[in-house]
């Protein structure tokens, strides 16, 4: 076990010092290298060349998808974090107060079908229907940063997905195995939230 492992890091240390390619660059990375949201240091970022031999509105429907897929995340991460701290206090079923249901993952077992029914009509009316609309009301007027804008909303919605698979995995295993981090709360370093 001990040979593999010096073995390995030989190959390793080897690698490392190979000479690199220079100067080939696929032709997904030149087609798109200057569409928004490529940025420092990363540049155009597709490891599993997604967007190799594909149409300029094939890459808009992906591009469309990445942005709807973190306005989600961004609202899911708020949604995680909000109950912690406050509830609306409804009835989500008969009988079923909001206030009985538990946080995060722990939820999923106490929601009845009923709750279950308005959460999915809900999400498949604002997706098919598009229900909520499209509103001028509070869409500021963002002239020439227009551009800029949209690519901290691209960056905001990258991080709120990482986020959200953070807050899940750690969530999911706080589930199997409570007290695992030797927290009580999810929200730790603001005691006062919880009224400590």
């Amino acid at each position: 076990m001990m040979k593999l492992a010096v073995l390995a890091a030989a190959a390793g240390s080897a690698a490392a010092f190979a000479p690199v390619q220079q100067g080939r660059t696929s032709t997904a990375v030149q087609a798109f290298e200057n569409e928004l949201g490529v940025i420092a240091p990363t540049g155009f970022f597709d490891p599993l060349n997604l967007s190799k031999n594909i149409s300029k509105e094939k890459f808009d429907e992906y591009r469309t998808a990445e942005l709807k897929h973190g306005r989600v995340c961004m609202l899911a991460v708020l949604g995680y974090i909000a109950p912690e701290t406050y509830r609306f206090g409804y009835d989500i079923a008969p009988g079923v107060s909001t206030y009985d249901i538990p946080n995060g993952v722990a939820a999923i077992d106490y929601i009845p079908a009923l709750g279950w029914a308005q959460i999915i009509f809900f999400i498949g009316a604002v997706d098919y229907w598009g229900v909520l609309g499209d509103f001028d009301f509070g869409k500021p007027d963002l002239g020439d940063k227009e551009e800029e804008r949209k690519l901290q909303e691209l960056q905001h919605g990258r991080l709120a997905m990482l986020a959200f698979l953070e807050l899940l995995r750690h969530d999911s295993q706080n589930f199997v195995s409570p007290g695992f981090d030797g927290y009580d709360n999810m929200i730790t370093g603001l005691p006062f939230i919880y009224g400590n």
